[in-house]
């Protein structure tokens, strides 16, 4: 298999892993807490390199999994405790854990070549040399098999748990009252989170693996409101930001994690912008449109009220909106020719009549503005 494949299978594979959960950390907004661990697994490295009496990959994965759990129990802890919210509760543990682990590190192991990439960070660059190795035979690339079986973790958790981690994550309430635990719920969902960011380090790094679990969730929010489309845009738009990344590095010569990583930006940006209903586009679009649609009420509403009256010939000509409405010209005509498309009212010369549409229109207008 060559290196070219094995980095673009390794990039795709972790970001499914990561896409598969993100939509729940986006939606129980603890996005964050995937950095967080990040910080805080160095007490775990250092507990796995002492009692492996050296650099070990297993030993090293297993502590920092054991540190990334005790940090979700640990902000879990002291969000119940109701004097903490959840953003602080992160910033007060995990630089705790990390300066943990900085400080036995300098202590005990100052003289000792102790690097996180040696233990547990890797570089998607040299993925396809990292082999894994059974009784000395070479099985192939190690990223790809840690990955693949993240992957299928992720799968069959969140396939098996979708309706208890559905309802927890809407409804905890509802969940407690159903017999199901949110908490435990929670801590299985942190559980396999902390598993699924410290195994993909070993392929990516943490930069990018932060990346992959937060900004293709959020951009999938971006564009659906319904979750399983989310969970499926979330993996689709991961697996494209790892392709269209790696494609980018090649043609620019650049960091493949990098450009990863950039590549969700940019997704996420061109969703920010544009999605159909939660883009700032769309958003521009409904207000202008909510605007023109108050405006013609207005319109109609001020002609009703000097139907009839000794004002109408000159509270109904064209040329008086804008000095009576304080209108520009130009938004005006605009408004005129809205309500002349929805036969709301006829324009004879400068005059303006509403038809019988646009008077039932302007008395139910007019009738909901009294009720307020």
């Amino acid at each position: 298999m060559s290196s070219a494949i094995v980095i673009l299978l390794t990039g795709v594979l972790v970001a499914v892993a990561c896409a598969l959960l993100g939509a729940f950390l986006i939606l129980r907004r603890m996005a964050m807490m995937v950095d967080a661990i990040s910080h805080a697994i160095l007490p775990g490295l250092v507990a796995g390199y002492f009692l492996a009496q050296g650099p070990d990959l297993l030993a090293g994965f297993a502590g920092a999994v054991l540190a990334a759990v005790l940090t979700v129990s640990l902000v879990e802890a002291l969000q119940n405790t109701g004097r903490v919210g959840g953003e602080s509760a992160i910033g007060i543990v995990f630089p705790a854990m990390f300066a943990l682990g900085t400080f036995v590190v300098s202590k005990y192991f100052a003289n000792v070549h102790l690097d996180a990439d040696a233990i547990l960070y890797g570089n998607i660059e040299f993925a396809a040399f990292d082999l894994l190795y059974i009784n000395g035979v070479s099985l192939g690339p190690q990223s790809l098999w840690m990955m693949s079986g993240l992957c299928l973790m992720n799968l069959l958790f969140v396939g098996l748990l979708y309706k208890e981690l559905k309802l927890a994550t809407f409804d905890p309430g509802l969940a407690a009252a159903l017999g199901f635990s949110p908490a435990l719920i929670h801590y299985a969902l942190m559980t396999v989170v902390s598993i699924t960011t410290v195994g993909a380090f070993t392929a990516v790094g943490a930069i990018l693996v932060v990346a992959l679990f937060v900004v293709p969730a959020a951009t999938a929010y971006l564009l659906t409101d319904r979750l399983p489309v989310m969970i499926l845009l979330a993996v689709a738009l991961g697996a494209l930001s790892a392709v269209c990344g790696y494609a980018v590095a090649i043609v620019l010569d650049a960091s493949v994690a990098g450009s990863i990583a950039s590549t969700t930006g940019v997704l996420f940006g061109l969703a920010f912008l544009f999605a159909p209903q939660h883009g700032l586009v769309a958003r521009a679009r409904r207000l202008q449109r909510q605007r023109l649609e108050f405006a013609v009420q207005t319109l109609l509403v001020h002609l009703l009220n000097h139907e009839q009256s000794a004002e109408q010939q000159a509270e109904s000509a064209y040329s008086h909106l804008s000095g009576e409405l304080r209108w520009h010209p130009p938004f005006a005509r605009r408004v005129t020719d809205a309500a002349k498309r929805a036969t709301l009212l006829q324009q004879h010369g400068d005059m303006l009549n509403l038809t019988e549409a646009g008077r039932a229109e302007a008395e139910a207008a007019r009738a909901t503005d009294l009720q307020r």
